[in-house]
Parts: C-alpha cells; sequence; structure tokens
C-alpha cells in the first residue's frame, strides 16, 4: 500500500529517513514562498516579494492538488538513493505545461543564433527580447513550490537557485550530449545539486531522451574527464570511456509534463535527436545552502561553442537560510547578464 493518504500527504513513517548519496538529503517541513536575500533589483522586486502570496505561484497546478503536499515514499526516497535519479508519481498540469511551451517558442524565437541545446539561464534577464517579463515567466516555472517540495526532501529545507537551462534538440539534427557529471563543471563547494529535469515534450530513444548509469553517483566523486572535439556534440568533455560499464545504461523516459531528478555525481548523456520529433526539456539546477557558490573558479565550461564562466551569475536563495553564511546573493542582479554566447559573464 502506497504511504500516501488520499490528499497526497505521507505517513509519519516516512519522516526523517532521506538521505542521499553524498549525506545532504533529508525531510524538511515546506519552506516559506520565494523571498529575497539581500537584493533590491528592479527583477526581485517585480516577482520575490517576501510578502508575496504563495497560492500566486500555483496558477499552473490542478485544484486538486493545490493543498496537497508532494512527498515521496520511503520507496522512492530509496530509489534515488540508489539510481541517482527518480521520476516521481507527479506531472506538472497542462496549463502550466501549456504556457512553458509557449515561453520556449519565444525563447527559440528571440535567440536564433544560439545553439537550442544551450540556452543557459532563460530565468535571468538579459535586456532586449529576453526582458524582465520574459525572465519572470522562467523564473516562476524554476520555483514551482509543489518541484521545490520534492528538492527538499531530497537536500533539505535551506535551497538555492543557482541555474537553469533550455536543452532543445530539433528534429533530425539534434545534438549528442557525451557522457559526463554534471559535478564536472559546477563551482559548488562541497559538490550538492538536484536537477530536475522537464520534459517539454514526449522524450524517449528515438529523439535522443537522457541516458543515465544507475549507481554511478554513489561514491561521491567526479571521475576523470577526456576533452573531445568530436562534431555534433554539446559538452566538450565527456568520462573516461573505462569509468564506467554503458551496457547499464537506462534510458529517462518521460511524457511531456513529467520530470525526473538527479544528483550532482549522476553519468548521464544522450543520443543525437534523428527523429522527426523535437525534444525539449528546461532543467533546473538547486543546490543546498549547506554549500557555497564560489565565484573565484576560472572555470569556463562551453556548451555547443557557448564559452561562460559563473563568476557574476545570480543566485536566489528559495527557502530557509545560507547556512554558510559565504554565498553572496547581491552579484549578478543588477547586471545586464546577457542570455548570449559569450567569453565570460563578467563582459
Amino acid at each position: 500500500m502506497d504511504e500516501r493518504d488520499v490528499n497526497g500527504s505521507l505517513s509519519d513513517v516516512t519522516l526523517g529517513v532521506s538521505q542521499s548519496a553524498n549525506g545532504l538529503g533529508y525531510i524538511g517541513a515546506a519552506g516559506p514562498a520565494v523571498r529575497t536575500a539581500g537584493c533590491d533589483c528592479g527583477l526581485c522586486a517585480l516577482y520575490m516579494s517576501e510578502q508575496r502570496d504563495p497560492a500566486s505561484h500555483l496558477s499552473g497546478i490542478d485544484s486538486d492538488i493545490m493543498n496537497a503536499a508532494w512527498r515521496l515514499t520511503t520507496a522512492e526516497l530509496q530509489t534515488y538513493r540508489t539510481d541517482g535519479l527518480l521520476v516521481p508519481p507527479f506531472c506538472i498540469a497542462e496549463d502550466l505545461l501549456g504556457r512553458m511551451r509557449d515561453s520556449l517558442g519565444r525563447l527559440l524565437a528571440n535567440n536564433p543564433n544560439i545553439p537550442p541545446e544551450s540556452l543557459i539561464c532563460p530565468h535571468i534577464r538579459s535586456g532586449g527580447a529576453h526582458d524582465e517579463k520574459a525572465a519572470a515567466e522562467w523564473f516562476e516555472y524554476a520555483t514551482q513550490p509543489r518541484i521545490l517540495d520534492l528538492v527538499e526532501q531530497l537536500i533539505g529545507p535551506d535551497i538555492i537557485l543557482w541555474g537553469s537551462q533550455v536543452f532543445c534538440k530539433p528534429p533530425l539534427i539534434g545534438r549528442e550530449v557525451p557522457w559526463h557529471q554534471d559535478g564536472r563543471y559546477w563551482p559548488i563547494r562541497p559538490l550538492a545539486t538536484c536537477s530536475v529535469w522537464v520534459a517539454l515534450d514526449d522524450v524517449d530513444a528515438e529523439n535522443g531522451c537522457m541516458r543515465f548509469i544507475p549507481g554511478s553517483h554513489a561514491a561521491g566523486s567526479v571521475y576523470s574527464h577526456r576533452v573531445s572535439d568530436r562534431p555534433g556534440i554539446v559538452l566538450n568533455q565527456e568520462v573516461e570511456p573505462d569509468a564506467f560499464d554503458e551496457s547499464h545504461a537506462r534510458d529517462d523516459v518521460l511524457k511531456a509534463g513529467q520530470f525526473s531528478l538527479h544528483d550532482v555525481f549522476l553519468i548521464h548523456g544522450s543520443a543525437p535527436n534523428r527523429s522527426p520529433r523535437r525534444r525539449a526539456a528546461f532543467v533546473i539546477r538547486y543546490m543546498p545552502a549547506t554549500s557555497v557558490f564560489d565565484r573565484s573558479t576560472e572555470r569556463q565550461p562551453s556548451q555547443a561553442g557557448v564559452a561562460f564562466s559563473l563568476s557574476r551569475r545570480p543566485i536566489w536563495l528559495l527557502r530557509g537560510d545560507d547556512r554558510t553564511g559565504k554565498n553572496d546573493f547581491t552579484i549578478g542582479h543588477g547586471d545586464d547578464y546577457r542570455l548570449a554566447p559569450r567569453v565570460s559573464d563578467d563582459v
């Protein structure tokens, strides 16, 4: 029998049992609405007030679950701990999915010179066509309370939004994402992130769904990566082939509106899209505020020819407190942070 009651809540037996592979996950009570953290920029003023009604985030969620918590069962928590990836039994409501797809259409139309697999941080304004209003749409999608409720069960009650990305593989020409670990690229100390992969289209093996190596996160370490200059790939680094057994790979098959959550150390990738169907997703990156977003790093990741630094990326404290006291929530909020091919965020 499922541990959820008729309202979608969990019985007391599940409380306090979650522990992720890197030791950072636990269940906590639902946090407050999104709040500012020392930032007074216009973007935050637009949609990040502490007095904001939490229900205003729920416009895209079906009324029958408006008051029901999205809670994971003990078995589901164990799946995340064991495999490093979980597809929860929840789904984005159809009207919210429709708005996300409309936003995607405008994002693609307004950024024709950027590879559609590398539309980085659409929740951040960039001036021009991608103004505060456009960014606010993606920010709303990245801060849905029910998704945050799930993330909280995996990384704890102190949640920082530090990144997002649209991965859109066009029909017939969508690029390959080589086998990699997210932690290879990210300046988070200690490494800890839960990524939420929201399918905006039906995704399967035919159109290049994400594939993952279950359990590859368990060591809590980043494997050796090699630089690759193969044509038609999104990332320029890939895990050394002898570090894992590709025969163990699973497909992350999702219907539009479904989503999966995966660990920062999970080995994953995807094949190119050679089908006549588009494969689009919105990926949201959350870190626990027990870690620090390290802006001192000089590393410049590259995706499909779009190189970028992370030194001036704005981050948001969505729930709880900054337990380290070292995260800077003011950098980047007042800048013209451009969603465009760039050598550095500082330019």
